[in-house]
C-alpha cells in the first residue's frame, strides 16, 4: 500500500503535465506531425522542456542505491534492437499518426476527449490483449 500513493502523486502529475502542455490534444498532435502542411512546432519546446527534466531525474537515480519507493531499481534486462522493437515502435508510431493520441494521453484525456479516446483506449486494451495471447510460448510437453 505504501508504493500506491506515490505511483498515484506521479500519474497524476504526469496527466496534469499532459493536458497543460497540448500532448492529450489529438489535433495538436496531429498538427505537430504534420511537417508538409500547416506544423505546430510547439509540442517541440514540450520536449526539449522535458529532457533536461528527465535527464536530472537519471542523475539523482543513479546516486541512489535503491528508489524511494522499491527495494531495488530494476533496469531493461534486454539491451540492443530486435525485429519485435522495430515493429512495436512502428506500429506506435502509426498508431500515433493516425488517432494523435498515444497511451499517455489518451488515459489523460480519457475524460473530455469524448468518443475519441474511449474508441483509442478499447484499441488499445484489445491489442495489449491480443499481444499477451499471442506472446505466450506455445503449449509443449510438461517439463519433467
Amino acid at each position: 500500500m505504501p508504493t500506491i500513493l506515490p505511483a498515484l502523486a506521479a500519474g497524476a502529475l504526469f496527466g496534469l503535465g499532459l493536458i497543460v502542455s497540448g500532448m492529450a490534444n489529438p489535433a495538436k498532435v496531429l498538427a505537430f506531425l504534420d511537417i508538409a502542411g500547416e506544423w505546430d512546432p510547439s509540442l517541440a519546446f514540450v520536449m526539449g522542456g522535458a529532457i533536461p527534466v528527465a535527464a536530472l531525474g537519471f542523475a539523482l537515480a543513479k546516486r541512489r542505491a535503491a528508489p524511494l519507493c522499491a527495494p531495488a531499481f530494476s533496469p531493461p534486462t534486454k539491451q540492443g534492437l530486435d525485429a519485435r522493437l522495430l515493429g512495436g515502435a512502428a506500429l506506435f508510431g502509426i498508431g500515433w499518426g493516425l488517432a494523435g493520441f498515444c497511451p499517455g494521453p489518451a488515459l489523460a484525456s480519457f475524460a473530455f476527449a469524448g468518443w475519441k479516446a474511449l474508441l483509442f483506449v478499447a484499441a488499445m486494451l484489445l491489442g495489449m490483449a491480443a499481444f499477451g495471447r499471442l506472446s505466450r510460448p506455445a503449449p509443449g510437453p510438461a517439463p519433467r
